[in-house]
């Protein structure tokens, strides 16, 4: 059960620093970080989103993606379309400059997971997001279950 727990914890976090890394690194020459290519990246799959709709599509903390929003806007990426005197509530939209950023973020994504791609077959990945997606949901679950007591 220890070594269960080990694997498991050690490949997800694995995942996740490579994740982190390819993200910076494909991004750096742009100035652009981790959150900043989440958001880029969901502002244009679905563009007019609130910082917090934000927060929750890229599965990140508000705060972080307030000063991710403030740095992209202060470096043209973004803008916010006021529409409340609440910022949070701002729909937030993609500058010329973004939609290109967004463009190339989603054509070096593609790539990658063509690269990733190659090593499943189409019956394991569908068993693998499936038993990931499992997995997610009853970690979601337990943690909520947690938090109550």
């Amino acid at each position: 059960m220890e070594e269960r727990f080990e694997t498991f914890t050690i490949l997800i976090n694995r995942i996740n620093r490579n994740v982190r890394k390819i993200k910076n690194k494909e991004m750096a020459e742009y100035g652009l970080k981790g959150i900043h290519v989440s958001c880029l990246h969901y502002l244009g799959r679905q563009e007019g989103l609130s910082p917090t709709q934000l927060s929750e599509e890229c599965e990140e903390d508000k705060a972080a993606v307030s000063r991710a929003l403030d740095y992209l806007e202060a470096q043209g990426f973004v803008e916010a379309r006021p529409q409340s005197d609440k910022r949070y509530k701002c729909p937030i939209v993609l500058t010329d400059k973004g939609q290109r950023a967004s463009t190339l973020i989603n054509s070096k994504i593609e790539a990658i997971l063509a690269e990733i791609n190659d090593s499943l077959t189409e019956d394991e990945r569908e068993t693998f997001y499936r038993s990931l997606s499992a997995i997610s949901n009853r970690l979601d679950e337990i943690s909520q279950e947690a938090s109550r007591l």
